[in-house]
């Protein structure tokens, strides 16, 4: 996709966006790329925080959907929202429209303060939503998808998230289908097998983004 990031201004410190289907890895991807040294910006971890017990956002969400997603200890029962917002299409629309605006602040500040204090050759931005949300788009230099088959997506995320194979389908069907990331994306790395070969697969992409990071300067 090769878009300049306009939205921070941030001309020395290149941008991927690393996306994929619920149950692809992207999560161990992350992981990886971490262990490598890369600073790593997930949407996820970002949303978690903001809707911690006790933050401003929680409350709202509370107004908005009722207590009932609260439990006792004051925390956001996420499972439980999850499978609320996934049965019922407006209510996830509620969901999105209250989260993304404040999510995609949070993570453009962490980018640009990453910039700043650490200089990297490059960031990892971890959108899972990434060609469903139009905010990303002029952040990102590139697009990195982690790919793997459908059935291995419902088995890992039934397997993760204890999810029945209709709710993880119901999930999948909300997200941009698996030949249009495909087709969108700049770089596909398969993660059909071991974990042994995701993590090969993302050293090599890692030297290859240094080298074309550095040319690019």
């Amino acid at each position: 996709m090769n878009m300049t990031s306009t939205a921070m201004n941030m001309t020395s410190t290149r941008v991927i966006a690393l996306t994929g289907g619920i149950g692809s890895g992207k999560t161990e991807a992350a992981k990886q790329f971490a262990l490598l040294g890369v600073p790593v910006v997930d949407t996820d971890v970002i949303a978690r925080e903001l809707t911690a017990a006790g933050k401003p956002l929680l409350a709202e969400m509370r107004r908005i959907f009722g207590a009932e997603f609260i439990n006792a200890s004051g925390e956001l029962d996420r499972a439980k929202l999850r499978k609320h917002v996934f049965a019922h299409s407006a209510e996830r629309l509620k969901l999105e429209a209250l989260l993304h605006p404040a999510i995609y602040a949070a993570a453009i500040k962490q980018l640009h303060d990453n910039q700043l204090k650490l200089q990297p050759i490059y960031q990892i931005l971890v959108v899972p939503l990434f060609f469903e949300n139009n905010r990303y788009q002029s952040v990102a230099d590139q697009v990195l998808l982690i790919d793997c088959s459908e059935q291995i997506q419902i088995e890992r995320a039934m397997a993760r998230s204890q999810l029945t194979a209709a709710e993880v389908t119901a999930m999948m069907a909300a997200q941009a289908d698996r030949a249009t990331r495909c087709d969108r994306a700049d770089v596909i790395i398969e993660n059909n097998t071991s974990l042994a070969d995701l993590i090969a697969k993302i050293n090599t992409i890692h030297k290859k983004f240094i080298k074309t990071c550095i040319v690019s300067k």
